[in-house]
């Protein structure tokens, strides 16, 4: 459909399998410049490689000077940005009572600070060319409870929270931000960090009875980069259930 046909797109956290990579590859489909960026170099290079071999940035969301060279390399190379998926994030299992400062704060960093820093890189980019769009991934569990997942769930809450105000400050400058908030969607990574009986649970409580596929949550991210969705800023779009 042409949806983002020549438009500068940069996603996070874009190797392997999950919803980075979907996301890149449906942004691409629809006519996007894509730029790809994961702390893993290998992996990045090689999902670069599948989607034609588009431009790739090593960044880890962590480090300042990192998220400054990624969205500069684009600058630089493409000569805009106009559009950033925000997809980097860490999760994590531990209980509240036994969770130590370094593991809430290492969640907190890369899901929620990581989230910010890319926003504040890329923002001025935007409102310099009098336009862009930002969508952040962020999670059902901003809201639905689930054992285990109190620094996820402050992080992704975070996540809505600056989605929201960042929203309104730049509005009079034409950038749109909003987020999109998965469920459950299925791929191999976390399939090797969550065990198969968690992962059976979780889906027999969606409605559909299944995971979504990281395709179904990037058509929705893909909705919210294009014009379709020009009306829309500072909302979080559920893509999911509220099934619980």
């Amino acid at each position: 459909m042409s949806l983002l046909k020549d438009k500068v797109v940069l996603v996070t956290a874009a190797a392997g399998t999950g919803i980075g990579f979907a996301t890149a590859r449906r942004c691409q489909e629809e006519g996007a410049v894509v730029v790809l960026s994961d702390r893993h170099e290998r992996r990045l290079r090689e999902a670069a490689g599948r989607l034609g071999g588009c431009l790739a940035a090593v960044c880890d969301v962590t480090e300042e000077d990192q998220v400054q060279a990624m969205v500069a390399k684009v600058v630089h190379e493409h000569g805009r940005l106009d559009v950033l998926v925000n997809n980097a994030g860490l999760g994590g299992t531990a209980s509240l009572m036994q969770m130590t400062d370094a593991a809430w704060a290492k969640v907190l960093d890369v899901t929620l600070t990581g989230t910010m820093r890319c926003m504040r890189a890329a923002l001025p980019v935007m409102v310099a060319q009098a336009g862009g769009v930002i969508v952040n991934n962020s999670s059902v569990l901003a809201w639905r409870a689930q054992a285990g997942q109190s620094h996820y769930a402050a992080a992704k809450a975070g996540v809505n929270a600056l989605t929201r105000c960042a929203a309104i400050e730049v509005a009079e400058h034409g950038v749109r931000i909003n987020a999109v908030s998965p469920s459950l969607a299925m791929h191999a990574f976390l399939e090797k960090v969550t065990t198969a009986e968690l992962l059976a649970e979780l889906a027999a409580k969606e409605a559909f009875g299944r995971p979504a596929t990281p395709e179904e949550v990037a058509n929705v991210i893909v909705f919210l980069a294009s014009d379709l969705s020009s009306y829309m800023t500072g909302e979080v779009v559920s893509v999911s259930n509220q099934h619980a």
